[in-house]
């Protein structure tokens, strides 16, 4: 899954492609590298961000999603807001990307009344802007994210959202400390046990920053590291602003699982 964040405010590469033309030649860029799926945003959900209104985070995607939404590749949108969602899947767009779950007002009765259209539900407490004073849990870090998110994923469900309908995504750096954050990559396989298709972003993530040293603008490596032990982790989609060196690193491991080298 590339990342297309259509903003100014992104932790990573905020206003490089807030532009509807830098996005849109980011977004094929993506595609040529080898990106399965676009996830096209139009709101920074980075710790302490500042929210903006579903008006203006319409208008930085539409133009996008409108260009996108011919290029016979899946589209994600990554919002929380149902009145982005609804305008988003009038479009016909393939999945919505949700931060929290599904949670505001009409979200779930509006994804519940589409028959096709994936869901990613994500673990995080309280807002971006507050979220990084949320990160005290009663039990390990681990089995209280997997708690929640079979327990949303029960909800989301009984709304009447199929299970094949259905993605999960623990939230890597959404009120979580950087050793949680390690943890939850740890441990992933006790996630996959919920039986559902995991999403995961460890893509210059902060955690990665502390690790390294390195400013998130040179991360990549340590992304590409993190994809792979989340690949192998179980994870079905891995969310990645690398795409090229991602893929790359994808090949190689499936080469040495198989022991042969891949037909070109």
């Amino acid at each position: 899954m590339g990342i297309v964040n259509v903003t100014p405010d992104s932790f990573s590469d905020g206003g490089h492609y807030d532009r509807s033309d830098a996005a849109l030649a980011h977004a094929r860029s993506l595609v040529e590298q080898g990106a399965d799926i676009l996830d096209v945003g139009g709101e920074s959900t980075r710790p302490g961000a500042t929210p903006v209104s579903a008006e203006e985070e319409w208008r930085r995607i539409e133009p996008v999603l409108r260009a996108v939404m011919g290029w016979n590749v899946p589209v994600s949108v990554d919002t929380r807001r149902t009145a982005v969602m609804a305008q988003a899947l009038a479009l016909g767009v393939d999945i919505i990307n949700d931060v929290q779950a599904l949670q505001d007002e009409g979200a779930l009765a509006l994804l519940a009344a589409q028959s096709r259209t994936g869901v990613c539900l994500m673990h995080m407490r309280g807002q971006p802007s507050s979220m990084q004073a949320h990160t005290t849990y009663e039990d390990d870090v681990v089995k209280a994210v997997a708690a929640w998110l079979a327990q949303r994923a029960q909800a989301v469900r009984s709304a009447g959202i199929g299970a094949e309908r259905i993605l999960l995504d623990p939230g890597i750096g959404f009120a979580k400390t950087a050793e949680q954050n390690l943890a939850l990559l740890k441990r992933q396989r006790e996630l996959s046990a919920l039986d559902y298709p995991l999403l995961v972003g460890w893509s210059r993530k902060s955690t990665l920053g502390l690790v390294t040293g390195r400013p998130a603008a040179e991360r990549a490596a340590a992304s590409v590291a993190a994809a792979l032990l989340a690949a192998q982790g179980g994870a079905a989609v891995l969310r990645v602003h690398d795409v090229a060196q991602t893929v790359d690193a994808l090949r190689v491991w499936r080469a040495v699982e198989a022991g042969a080298v891949p037909s070109t």
